[in-house]
């Protein structure tokens, strides 16, 4: 066996060759791409020679990325270990404080010489799913990029022209963004038509009667409000205006993306069991997919799920003491994806809602209780990926029910 450490850079490789006792027998570093990758292959195949049986066992503190994909691709065993994982093992060896990139390396490869057994190796998700999740990250980065921009653009709008938040609750909406783009001032606002509010409301695929809601609009931006000079006004309008550029395109692209997320993930084996789950559309099974990965063994049980996802608790006990509580290290995109997924299942799932009210009526307040509907909702998902079976609402919830009275 050999064990390599590779500590990396947007540039290079300090990469560490190790021996089962734990010598260190090469180290080196190489450029990022494929020269790099070339040198390691020699070099590793330089200390093995024609041995097929050798395993080689990487530990590298990312998942993705070429360079990774190569290793895998080699037939290597990668660990992608987590920088704080690596950051305490480093203050095993060493309690001075010293670092450096070589000697980052080297704990890496001890790492996994010696604590393999506690790393989890990158999952060898298939093609499809990893297009899923390129997808389905970059269409949710641009929702949060339009939510940070339309909060710029409040931002601005409350220091020079209040009364376009009050005319507009919604400014990401296609109305405010015409209306806006073209009035992006109290003056130029204030001499918008009746006729030109309603065209835009239409355009906007509003409903109702359209000539009050625009008189409503128009009576807004033309009362009186407090504002600045001139000179200012024109400045802001000026930013208003870009940012209001910045957010029809990103809705554009989201729109288009949208599509292009619902079109891989309806190709994917999984995708009709994820759907068929309570509270999960296309784009949100998408986003569940993703996060997940459609490696069936990389979770051994629905436990060991649950804590991936973090939507299990855990106990910190010593002595006399023991406190459960919330895992605060998460991964965002997929905790974000099923706590959405809780809060829409309890208006799908009769079981889903029974178990939220049940946890409320024990006192946790609404996040823990759709944390716990989550955590719950993690566990018939991972019931139903291994049976390869879809989801049936009174299946799912009578376990827990037979539980809940073998418990009384």
């Amino acid at each position: 066996m050999l064990l390599v450490g590779d500590d990396w850079a947007s540039d290079h490789h300090d990469v560490v060759l190790m021996d089962e006792s734990g010598t260190r027998v090469a180290k080196a570093r190489l450029p990022e791409g494929i020269a790099g990758i070339i040198r390691l292959h020699a070099m590793i195949g330089e200390h093995l020679g024609d041995d097929e049986d050798a395993e080689v066992r990487i530990g590298i503190e990312t998942d993705r990325g070429p360079w990774v994909a190569a290793l895998i691709a080699a037939g290597y065993t990668v660990y992608a270990v987590n920088p704080l994982q690596a950051a305490r093992f480093r203050e095993r060896r060493s309690v001075s404080g010293a670092k450096s990139d070589a000697g980052d390396a080297h704990s890496l490869a001890d790492m996994v010489r010696t604590d393999a057994h506690q790393l989890r190796s990158v999952a060898g998700d298939s093609p499809a799913a990893q297009a899923v999740k390129v997808l389905a990250r970059i269409h949710k980065t641009m929702i949060w990029e339009r939510t940070r921009h339309t909060q710029r653009l409040k931002h601005a709008l409350r220091e020079y022209f209040p009364a376009a938040i009050e005319a507009f609750p919604d400014l990401d909406a296609p109305e405010a963004l015409e209306l806006l783009g073209k009035a992006p001032d109290p003056q130029t606002a204030a001499r918008l038509s009746l006729n030109q509010i309603k065209a835009a409301l239409k355009r906007a695929g509003r409903r109702g009667d359209l000539d009050e809601k625009a008189a409503g609009i128009q009576a807004v931006l033309r009362g009186e409000q407090l504002g600045r000079v001139p000179l200012i006004a024109a400045a802001y309008a000026a930013g208003t205006r870009a940012t209001i550029a910045v957010l029809v395109t990103l809705d554009t692209q989201v729109k288009a993306l949208h599509g292009e997320v619902e079109a891989h993930f309806g190709r994917h084996p999984d995708a009709e069991i994820i759907g068929s789950q309570p509270g999960l559309g296309q784009i949100l099974g998408a986003r569940v997919l993703a996060e997940f990965g459609d490696d069936h063994t990389r979770y051994a049980s629905a436990k060991a799920r649950k804590n991936y996802a973090a939507t299990s608790p855990i106990t910190r006990a010593s002595g006399k003491s023991k406190v459960v509580v919330a895992r605060f290290v998460h991964q965002d995109r997929l905790v974000d994806a099923l706590l959405t997924q809780a809060f829409c299942a309890l208006k799908a799932s009769p079981g889903a809602r029974a178990y939220y009210d049940k946890q409320r009526g024990r006192g946790p307040n609404h996040n823990a209780a759709l944390r716990h509907v989550a955590n719950r909702l993690v566990g018939i998902l991972h019931g139903c990926l291994k049976s390869r079976t879809l989801y049936d609402e009174t299946t799912a919830w009578a376990a827990h029910e037979h539980h809940e009275s073998v418990a009384a």
